[in-house]
């Protein structure tokens, strides 16, 4: 049977293997850790938890809104609002079934055949995918450690051309952890502004920073950029709810009816006494969130140490999101051998750099206890030492 070439055009995730490999171990009863994933190690606030709990005995298990339950859509307008400084309206907003959906549901809004859409690598693994599947061309700009993997205005203007339709921008990023200054941003706001193009900002991250780093919306760094601007976001990462499944994006409201009604067509609406969770997390005290993000901190302190001690591979210091961005480059492995071997070696599991657009790197996350990390850190160590 032949497939649709949309699908052709997707290639089978490079993580598949490695974390097949890495539970088919774990349930060999081998002592694996893993760095591999990309979800809090926190169980969902309680306060969360009762209130869909509550919902479920109050019998909110039926069809909603296309849209998502007009109180949360006003919850995340206002709070919005408050955070970025722009006027934000329930009509602003789709709810989502997490926040790759809104990314997805974008892309199947608004691009056509021929549509560029400017990805700066590293990038999050689906943003070109997702891409491909709505019919568009991804163009892929790289950046480096000398920029902290940040795209510059200058990388941005070279890339765009007359069929650019999108520019993808990701702070907090997955999966660097860099988070671009205010200067940065409007930097880039002139560029895109200038150009006449539209910018999605993915900040499901933007609740988990470090050292002072300050999160700003990109679309509040210039006048009119804004209304050039999609925010995309999330209950994720922040709150750890990431299987309820609960994003949204927040923009034009013309797009957002799009969307509404491809959403009406596909999924119908976001599983309905989840909302209810994700309006107490909103109305709720935000204390679970700075408890988690100073487990971090921490962690990230130790593993940053542990890591940039050990001879032949470095890595810039992340200031938000939980993963560092390892370059194995003078190992001589590419990104899957070399987490190939170290998970059959040493039985550690890492993301190979090449998910991300970049074959000299792996991505190492500290969403995980500390004596994972200290005694993962000293695997890597041993692992590092004998390909040198």
């Amino acid at each position: 049977m032949k497939l649709a070439a949309r699908v052709e055009q997707v290639p089978q995730s490079v993580t598949l293997a490695i974390s097949a490999k890495a539970k088919a171990m774990k349930a060999e009863g081998l002592d694996v850790l893993n760095f591999s994933v990309g979800e809090p190690d926190f169980d969902t606030p309680q306060h969360i938890v009762a209130a869909a709990k509550k919902a479920l005995d109050e019998g909110k298990t039926r069809y909603g809104p296309a849209a998502g339950e007009p109180k949360l859509r006003e919850l995340i307008a206002r709070s919005l609002t408050q955070e970025v400084g722009i006027n934000y309206s329930a009509e602003n907003i789709i709810v989502t079934n997490g926040g790759k959906h809104s990314l997805s549901e974008l892309m199947m809004a608004i691009i056509e055949a021929g549509d560029e859409v400017i990805i700066p690598s590293p990038y999050w693994l689906s943003y070109p995918e997702m891409v491909k599947l709505a019919d568009g061309t991804p163009v892929i700009v790289p950046t480096d450690a000398a920029t902290e993997y940040k795209i510059t205005p200058e990388l941005l203007r070279q890339a765009i051309t007359p069929k650019t339709k999108l520019f993808v921008l990701n702070s907090p990023s997955n999966p660097t952890g860099m988070v671009y200054t205010p200067d940065e941003l409007k930097a880039l706001a002139q560029v895109v502004v200038e150009s006449g193009i539209l910018v999605v900002s993915d900040e499901i991250y933007s609740q988990i920073l470090y050292d002072g780093a300050q999160h700003l919306s990109i679309a509040a760094t210039h006048p009119e950029v804004h209304k050039q601007t999609l925010i995309s976001s999330g209950f994720a990462k922040s709150f750890a709810m990431t299987g309820w499944r609960l994003g949204y994006l927040a923009g034009d409201k013309t797009i957002i009816g799009a969307m509404t009604r491809i959403q009406s067509h596909s999924t119908s609406n976001v599983c309905t006494f989840a909302q209810y969770g994700a309006i107490a997390a909103l109305e709720g005290p935000l204390d679970c969130v700075e408890t988690m993000r100073q487990a971090f901190a921490e962690r990230r302190k130790v593993m940053y140490e542990l890591l940039n001690a050990i001879p032949g591979i470095s890595c810039v210091k992340p200031y938000g999101a939980f993963y560092m961005y390892v370059n194995i480059g003078k190992i001589g492995l590419g990104s899957v051998g070399f987490c190939n071997a170290l998970l059959e070696e040493k039985q550690m599991a890492a993301v190979p750099g090449l998910a991300f657009g970049t074959d000299d790197h792996i991505r190492l996350s500290y969403a995980t206890s500390l004596k994972n990390i200290e005694t993962g850190l000293k695997r890597l160590e041993e692992f590092v030492e004998g390909r040198l």
